[in-house]
């Protein structure tokens, strides 16, 4: 039996080194030029010395080129693929077919994962990207657990599922944001709204708040709560699935290290004995508690259906 692998989005190079000593098996990396929604920018020079840093402690690298392109980022491609290939890095995370095609074109064999965020919730459509250069699908955050195994067990190539984290809702290629305060005639207070992690859009009927944020990719809306799947990932782990991901996206650093060492914790005693993960699930789950942000429930997302934005 193959183990899970543990993926984490880091937010700079130094923290990769702090996600390598809590535990993670590999990174997703990128800049927003060619990614969608990571928590740091790494460029082309970074991301080979991030290569080096985990090469050295046998991880893996993935790049992150899950945006949509418009024609003027076409020719952009196929560099940026060749030097991928040259620093070396394990995967690339990709949506759009037009990276297939550049990929093809450039003779770049960098394996690809399928991720288009929403759509990805079938083994037919996993399989059929499958057929045409990708060996691992991300799976949509609105499958239920039930149909999460039933992909893994009719796709022919590997399957990615988130487990902890904020999860995408909306995304607009427009800059919402900015052309309202623009409108308002405040853009000046609304500078490096990217990097802003204060803005909500409030939900006076559920009493919710919905984290927002711009970059070169528009404008994308996240979900009210956090995403927690350290207490039931016995059943994920049953089904062999191949990646569990937790998305740092607009979290602090610190936590994401401290949960992504909660969740090797869980792993480990899974595959111990799972009367082991049993045992220590529900301590490991009330320390993420006593860390997660108060603006921050957790949730099962998805998974059981119990989910209502």
């Amino acid at each position: 039996m193959n183990k899970t692998e543990l993926l984490v989005t880091p937010a700079s190079i130094s923290h990769i080194e702090e996600l390598m000593v809590a535990g993670a098996d590999a990174f997703l990396v990128g800049e927003q030029f060619f990614g969608l929604r990571l928590p740091g920018e790494f460029t082309l020079d970074e991301i080979a010395t991030a290569r080096v840093l985990t090469s050295k402690q046998n991880k893996k690298l993935y790049v992150a080129m899950n945006a949509l392109f418009h024609n003027d980022k076409l020719e952009a491609l196929a560099p940026y693929m060749k030097r991928l290939q040259e620093i070396g890095v394990d995967g690339i995370v990709f949506g759009d077919p037009a990276v297939i095609i550049a990929r093809r074109e450039a003779e770049v064999t960098i394996p690809l994962h399928w991720n288009t965020e929403q759509t990805a919730t079938n083994y037919f459509t996993a399989n059929y990207w499958g057929k045409r250069g990708s060996t691992r699908a991300v799976l949509a955050r609105e499958l239920s657990l039930d149909e999460v195994v039933e992909v893994k067990e009719n796709a022919a190539v590997q399957v990615e599922v988130q487990v902890h984290g904020m999860t995408c809702i909306f995304q607009s290629k427009r800059s919402l944001l900015g052309n309202y305060f623009l409108f308002q005639e405040k853009a000046l207070e609304v500078e490096n709204r990217s990097k802003n992690k204060n803005m909500f859009l409030h939900d006076k009927e559920r009493s919710n708040k919905y984290p927002i944020y711009e970059d070169s990719n528009g404008t994308h809306i996240f979900s009210p709560n956090d995403m927690c799947m350290i207490d039931e990932l016995d059943e994920l782990l049953d089904a062999e699935i191949d990646s569990l991901k937790i998305d740092g996206v607009l979290q602090d650093p610190s936590y994401v290290t401290a949960v992504t060492s909660y969740y090797r914790q869980a792993i480990d005693a899974y595959y111990g004995s799972k009367a082991a993960y049993k045992a220590c699930k529900k301590e490991l789950y009330n320390k993420i508690e006593e860390i997660q942000p108060a603006l921050r429930p957790l949730d099962t997302g998805f998974f059981f259906k119990e989910t209502v934005y």
